[in-house]
């Protein structure tokens, strides 16, 4: 079952812009529930939490993975 946040909660979480946490989902990297603004809602078990070193610095999360196929697009014909 999905954790469901909005953008401004999926930023601050993997420590990368809202515009980011947006072009993932547009590239098919993580699902996005909802459409209009301010009702988009995407997983948070597909994002990878930032994180910090012994030095104290903090680091974004990592980017996810491309899928196999891209969501949503018809194959290109050679």
């Amino acid at each position: 079952m999905p954790v469901l946040v909005d953008q401004a909660v999926a930023a601050v979480y993997t420590g990368h812009p809202a515009s980011t946490i947006r072009g993932w989902a547009l590239q098919g990297r993580i699902s996005r529930y909802g459409q209009g603004r301010g009702r988009v809602r995407y997983d948070l078990l597909e994002l990878h939490s930032k994180w910090e070193d012994d030095d104290g610095v903090q680091h974004p999360g990592d980017t996810p993975e491309m899928p196999a196929e891209r969501r949503g697009r018809l194959p290109v014909a050679a």
